[in-house]
């Protein structure tokens, strides 16, 4: 069975498989963000790319890198620009790079792809220097009142092997210890990629040149440094890449496979083999997959796009989300979790070898040199106390079985969130630990490739030790589709920074007054961030003590939670009159995109109430309830009520009457007559030929067989008071005083409505 097909059936069956796709609970336009909920955002004139972002809690800053500028923003109001610098690349550089057949204006020039915090007072930054790459320390002093931007143009140093020569490839690296490791093409052609170290006082190291058994064409993604034990000597850097896969059916072509890989920090590379490499070097698989029904292949999700270290309280052991995407027969991408301690099993177990007439890739059963390949010199785990004391099988293992044989699995042994055959892929992640009554949750901001966060918390779903994700909030954070290149989160100041080819932006990480204005609106929510206070759905503190608070994330039952509120505020009412034969639109569309819309019918108040039976003329859609071809039989009271995670509240009350055309003539008639005089002029029947010629011609203005939007939405609407009793205050009274003033000036009646089109809610 092909993997897409094993899917399909793993989502149809639920037969363990993923969760399947589900909107979000909250949708919000960039317009409505800017609005109402904090959204700020950032740009430069005729400047584009940013990529690197740096986020400084201490000077209260963000650092961002652009296509020949640095700037230092804010990480209150990114909106307040405080500095810029110009950074471009020399005349010469550039000339040279147009001269190799590049593009003048779109890629020689030098965009800043590296940004990290070297010292107090400094950052080392680095750009492509117009395929020239070229870094530098930057200036920013150590204050927050104080912030500026400096850089020693007659200082700079090489940037091979630290920013890539092309602006389309991207840059992994961290900076440790004033030591900078970094995956990039060490080449024009950007063949030769390679995990490099520089700076700092030991050696420059790098991997394997030209082997692809230690790289075949990697898509490097992020480098963290995580410690390995109390003993510095054991801390090891990880690098996260893609590459072509080396151990592949070669029948199947190029298949493209996830990698984490790691290198001691205390390598000084080989005696006599290995000179000036890494000895340390070891690659597993990342497997992100959902599994097969009845035996068929999982789907995998091939394809690693990103990478956030969630610190836990043990700093050794952080949790690892990563997404993931696949390009296979369809589109789909997904979030898995990875543990430190599954990571150090697999590269604790076999190594891959590749033996027998065919030369496929088994484990490898024979003796393995002391120390193991990979392990660190260091007295916690020998008494070797450098590389280049290493015994030559051991530099000749490492040479020859980079990879190990044991995949690494995410915690679960599926993603904990999975989107498939949407219209965008996920980019980016970063992920935020919030305290809640009920514990603590993971939330998850995912960034797409049209400009859209995702947000998305994890909940138990049987046991504490099984989750899965809930889709909360889908963000518009850019006016235009723009995919999102790099996201940064403040868990101190709860701010997300997001940033995208053209601009960036800044927004809450919360927005809990959107969630509503009731106890079981707040609850249903599901968000961590947000609580019911016993008057609004506000943000919870976790050390306020407040008699009120109310929140329920893992459940989410309101219930329970509120049952002791008092009653929601009065049910919004709309009185309607429709025309046999006629359409009309009762609107009711709950806030909640995942609330499920139920209508129920009653003949008259004391009747007892039925669920509406939808059919070809009672059509039910995602704004409200369409009557066609009206009858008497459809006068009544009908009721919109929103369900959602077992809870059914009311929305809307709609009472709907129903008349024929010739009693509303006849209606007429008799005011003309009897209750307007033998002399009054025509112009005193306009009003009434207003209702009838927007309830019998519903084409004009509405476009279809149906009344205008403006008819069946205004909040309340009566005829006069030959049908009953006419309100103070009601939205005929204006039509009554416009007939009076009339009278007094004597002026002609008005065009007929068709010539004038049907009037508006608000005319109304």
């Amino acid at each position: 069975m092909l993997p897409g097909l094993a899917l399909f059936w793993a989502l149809v069956l639920g037969a363990e498989g993923g969760p399947t796709n589900s909107p979000p609970r909250l949708r919000l336009s960039f317009q409505e963000l800017r609005t109402r909920h904090g959204l700020r955002t950032f740009s430069l004139p005729r400047t584009c790319c940013y990529e690197a972002l740096l986020l400084d809690e201490e000077r209260g800053r963000l650092f961002v890198g652009a296509q020949n500028h640095v700037a230092s923003l804010s990480l209150d109001n990114i909106s307040k620009q405080d500095k810029k610098l110009a950074w471009p690349a020399p005349v010469e550089w550039r000339e040279e790079c147009n001269w190799a057949g590049k593009d003048i204006s779109a890629e020689c020039v030098n965009f800043v792809k590296l940004l990290h915090p070297y010292n107090r007072t400094h950052l080392y930054v680095c750009g492509t220097g117009a395929f020239h790459p070229v870094c530098g320390f930057l200036e920013v002093g150590y204050r927050m009142e104080e912030p500026m931007l400096k850089l020693d143009l007659n200082n700079l140093e090489d940037g091979k092997g630290k920013s890539p020569y092309d602006p389309k490839h991207r840059a992994a690296s961290v900076l440790v210890g004033q030591e900078l490791y970094s995956g990039v093409a060490t080449d024009l052609m950007g063949r030769d990629f390679t995990i490099f170290r520089s700076l700092g006082r030991r050696p420059n190291l790098r991997t394997e040149q030209h082997d692809s058994r230690w790289l075949n064409e990697p898509k490097f993604v992020k480098v963290f440094w995580i410690p390995e034990s109390e003993n510095p000597d054991d801390d090891k850097i990880y690098f996260f890449f893609r590459e072509v896969a080396v151990e592949g059916n070669p029948g199947l072509g190029r298949v493209l496979v996830s990698r984490i890989g790691q290198i001691c920090r205390n390598d000084l590379g080989g005696q006599r083999s290995l000179v000036n490499k890494w000895t340390t070097f070891l690659k597993a698989r990342l497997v992100c997959s959902v599994p097969g029904v009845d035996g068929a292949s999982d789907t995998a999700f091939d394809e690693l796009r990103d990478v956030f270290l969630l610190p836990t309280k043990d700093r050794r052991s952080p949790l690892l989300y990563a997404v993931f995407s696949t390009s296979s027969v369809f589109q789909g991408s997904a979030v898995c979790v990875y543990s430190m301690n599954d990571v150090r099993r697999a590269f604790l177990g076999p190594f891959a070898h590749k033996e027998g007439p065919n030369y496929q890739w088994v484990s490898y059963q024979g003796r393995v040199p002391y120390p193991r390949p990979g392990m660190c010199p260091s007295k916690t785990f020998g008494t070797f106390g450098s590389t280049k004391d290493f015994p030559d099988d051991v530099i000749q293992f490492a040479r020859n079985h980079p990879l190990m044989y044991n995949p690494i699995l995410p915690v679960g042994g599926r993603p904990i969130f999975l989107q498939i055959g949407t219209d965008y892929t996920f980019t980016q992640i970063v992920a935020d630990r919030v305290a809640a009554t009920d514990g603590h949750y993971d939330v998850l901001f995912l960034g797409t490739d049209i400009g859209t966060v995702l947000k998305v918390i994890s909940v138990p779903k049987d046991s504490w030790q099984s989750t899965e994700g809930l889709l909360l909030e889908e963000l518009q954070v850019f006016e235009n589709a723009a995919a999102i290149t790099n996201m940064q989160i403040s868990s101190k100041r709860h701010q997300l920074y997001v940033a995208s080819q053209g601009s960036i932006s800044q927004l809450p990480l919360h927005r809990c007054a959107a969630y509503g204005r009731a106890c079981a609106e707040c609850c249903l929510a599901r968000d961590p961030y947000c609580a019911w206070d016993g008057a609004t759905c506000t943000r919870y503190l976790p050390n306020t003590k407040r008699r009120y608070r109310r929140q329920d994330v893992r459940n989410g039952d309101p219930n329970i939670l509120c049952s002791g509120d008092p009653p929601r505020q009065t049910l919004m009412e709309k009185k309607l009159f429709g025309v046999e034969g006629s359409s009309i639109f009762l609107e009711c569309q709950p806030k909640s995109l995942q609330a499920q819309v139920l209508w129920t019918y009653q003949r008259t108040s004391e009747s007892l109430r039925t669920q509406v039976h939808l059919d070809d003329r009672v059509i039910q859609t995602d704004r409200g309830l369409l009557l066609l071809s009206l009858g008497s039989h459809d006068s009544g009271l009908y009721h919109c009520h929103a369900t959602e995670h077992g809870f059914t509240q009311p929305l809307r009350r709609f009472i709907l009457r129903v008349v024929a055309a010739h009693q509303v003539e006849q209606l007429t008639r008799v005011e003309e007559t009897q209750g307007m005089g033998a002399g009054a002029p025509a112009s005193h029947k306009l009003w009434y030929r207003d209702f009838l010629q927007l309830v019998e011609a519903p084409g004009r203005g509405g476009g279809g067989p149906m009344c205008p939007p403006s008819w069946s939405s205004a909040k309340e609407t009566q005829l006069p008071s030959a049908l009953g009793p006419r309100s103070k205050g009601h939205k005929w009274k204006h039509l009554e005083e416009k007939r009076k003033g009339r009278n007094r000036r004597t002026h002609p009646p008005d065009p007929p409505r068709a010539d004038r089109g049907p009037r508006s809610a608000a005319q109304w």
